[in-house]
């Protein structure tokens, strides 16, 4: 079975792939629309996955489980 391309990394490439296509200009108008929707799509998805990988990257665990935000302003000092 192959797999699904919900890897970041994966669509990233295929959206680079798509800007590139677009970019040259090589592309007949409505294969043009139809791969720009795709990449607002995956731009839309990896928005999505790089904001959830923020909110967990900045929230810092206590050694009793507590966990706290990161305050974005002072990185060493979580908000209270």
């Amino acid at each position: 079975m192959p797999a699904k391309k919900n890897n970041f990394e994966e669509q990233l490439n295929d959206l680079e792939k798509i800007v590139t296509n677009l970019e040259n200009g090589n592309v007949p108008l409505e294969d043009a629309l139809k791969e720009f929707q795709e990449g607002v799509k995956i731009s839309r998805d990896l928005d999505k996955k790089l904001t959830q990988a923020e909110e967990t990257v900045a929230k810092l665990i206590d050694s009793d489980g507590t966990e706290h935000k990161l305050d974005p302003n002072n990185a060493s000092a979580p908000e209270e």
